[in-house]
């Protein structure tokens, strides 16, 4: 289905060419001043230069030659060459109809779809999930939903880290306070507890005491960093502990990501790349991209174009440990051989910019993808405290993902707390409403800036957030219902009188499909949010505007029963790409 712009536009270009002028000019945008027009051409200006003619003429002749349209209702040069158009009510009304007969609202499906790996969990084992891992999980989410719903294949890769600093850490200090354990005796050849010597509660206070400790004493950082080694040469008694902090942590992480609604496809680790490493290496030897560099092996990656240093990528450590750098390289060989994919996207931290840039340059330089594979960079900015800072609980220390979730649903409930709602289905609520509010209030915001966590504003059911928007989706559910049997969709517009409300409802509609081609090709999920808050906006000023249960003329009551149908599908749509989900009632 041709997007409203699109078929305006034709309509300009014939007449521009019509008048002697390149049909390119007549592109049409929707207006800047929607209090003078809906949609503005600014071809005419362009055009002025080219053909060394006053503006206002150019726009006047083509103008001229657009003639009568069915589709509008008035076509206007303004000065000093603006060609402004508005469209005619009962055009707009069909166009609305016949989306709602199409699939996916007229969001056209490409005629080949890419193939997608996103990589954004990025949380390490053996940690519980905290604030910071918040953010490039619920923009990762909504990346790969936007994108599925634009008829791409995407796959969504958790990508935990399971093979580096944390696991050396965690070995480090279970030999310091367990010394006797089996799996430190390097000359055991029996088999191994099937029970882990810790639970899920130690293992989360081992890591961070063990990370504190390291800064402070180089002998036990050195010791960490020795155990990671053997642990990547394969030590018996290190591979049966990390098979235990594995499969303690992984079942609380996944709880975690449960709890938050991150569905990811495939729940890989850094240590699945190991296999992949020996050959790559090899490749890049072979292939004279990589060389020793004070014990290290390197591969340059610097450009002639670069205005600031850019150091080169290490591949392997001066002692043959392997880094971040050598695992990440290894996972893209490991994704082109498993899915081929035409795009990799990472949702990280945006401080992490340059280690990508200095990891997509080497994949590039050494062929670890084809030439035309995108490797794209969503560096995501900070959820920061009121103070500006990174976002801390009362007594300064990281707060715990679920632990945010939960006090985010004990304020909805509170704000619900008049609602005639029995108490467990209103926790359910809650819960829902919570995360909206969470994810809303973080994806309404461009992934790249840091914003203010506020807990007040984010959970209001009024503005600009996450509830205002399921509650308008639940009065529509609300006046549906109340309007008990409804009449099969209105396929044909009536000729009536419509109010500037109901015309605005039905414009806010109809740009649905540029909205969503526009959040998938810029990989922007605020683009959705601003749709669907001006959606939303358009729809209460319609509701207040008319009694829409006690209409009594037929044709605007079916009218307007296909408009909140249509409303509330593209509404649960836009939300479903946000990762939210609307109750039936709040």
């Amino acid at each position: 289905m041709k997007k409203i712009a699109t078929l305006i536009a034709e309509k300009m270009s014939e007449a521009f060419a019509a008048c002697g002028y390149d049909s390119s000019y007549g592109m049409v945008t929707v207006s800047n001043r929607p209090d003078l027009c809906q949609y503005q051409c600014n071809g005419a200006m362009a055009a002025a230069k080219a053909y060394r003619k006053a503006p206002i003429v150019i726009a006047g002749e083509v103008v001229k030659a657009l003639g009568e349209q069915p589709m509008l209702a008035a076509a206007e040069a303004v000065a000093p060459g603006f060609i402004n158009i508005t469209l005619k009510p009962e055009f707009l009304t069909d166009y609305v109809f016949e989306m709602g007969r199409t699939e996916r609202f007229g969001v056209e499906q490409p005629a080949k779809p890419k193939t997608v790996v996103i990589d954004y969990g990025g949380a390490n084992v053996a940690k519980p999930l905290h604030v910071g891992h918040m953010r490039p999980a619920i923009i990762g989410e909504s990346v790969k939903r936007i994108l599925r719903y634009t008829g791409n294949k995407v796959i969504g890769d958790a990508h935990l880290g399971d093979w580096g600093t944390p696991i050396g850490l965690i070995i480090t200090e279970l030999k310091v306070r367990q010394p006797d354990l089996v799996y430190f005796d390097p000359d055991y050849t029996g088999e191994y507890p099937k029970e882990p010597p810790f639970d899920v509660s130690e293992l989360e206070e081992i890591y961070p005491y063990a990370s504190k400790w390291s800064k402070e004493h180089e002998d036990y950082r050195a010791e960490s960093r020795k155990a990671i080694l053997e642990l990547q040469q394969g030590r018996r008694g290190y591979m049966a502990l990390w098979e235990h902090i594995m499969r303690v942590s992984m079942e609380d992480v996944k709880k975690s990501y449960d709890k938050l609604g991150t569905q990811f496809d495939i729940w890989g680790k850094e240590s699945d790349a190991q296999k992949h490493i020996p050959g790559m290496i090899r490749d890049m030897k072979d292939n004279g991209y990589a060389y020793i560099s004070d014990g290290a092996l390197v591969v340059d990656v610097k450009e002639e174009t670069d205005t600031k240093e850019v150091p080169p990528c290490m591949i392997l450590k001066s002692d043959g440990a392997t880094l971040y750098n050598t695992t990440d390289l290894a996972t893209i060989v490991e994704r082109m051989k498993l899915f081929d994919p035409d795009q990799i996207i990472y949702v990280v931290d945006k401080r992490q910019n340059l280690y990508f840039e200095q990891i997509f340059r080497c994949a590039r330089k050494t062929k670890l993808v084809k030439p035309d594979t995108e490797l794209t960079f969503i560096g995501n900015g900070t959820m920061n405290g009121k103070d500006g800072k990174p976002f801390k609980t009362r007594e300064g220390g990281v707060m715990r993902l679920e632990v945010l979730i939960e006090n985010v649903a004990e304020e909805v409930m509170r704000k619900m707390a008049d609602r005639d709602i029995p108490e467990q289905e209103k926790r359910e609520i809650a819960y829902k409403v919570g995360l909206a509010a969470l994810k809303y209030g973080d994806l309404s915001n461009q992934a790249t800036k840091d914003y203010i966590f506020d807990m007040e504003r984010f959970t209001s059911f009024e503005g600009n957030t996450g509830p205002y928007i399921l509650y308008t989706m639940v009065r529509i559910k609300s006046i549906l219902a109340k309007l008990g049997q409804l009449p099969e969709m209105t396929t044909k517009a009536a000729a009536r009188e419509r109010g500037a409300d109901e015309v605005n409802l039905l414009l806010s509609l109809a740009r649905f499909a540029d909205c969503v081609e526009k959040a998938a090709s810029e990989l922007a999920p605020h683009r959705i949010c601003q749709f669907i808050y001006e959606l939303a906006d358009e729809f209460n000023g319609f509701y207040h505007a008319n009694k829409i249960v006690g209409e009594t003329d037929e044709a605007k009551r079916s009218e307007w029963i296909t408009i909140l149908r249509i409303t509330l599908a593209v509404l649960s749509d836009c939300i479903g790409m946000l990762g939210m989900e609307a109750p039936d009632r709040m």
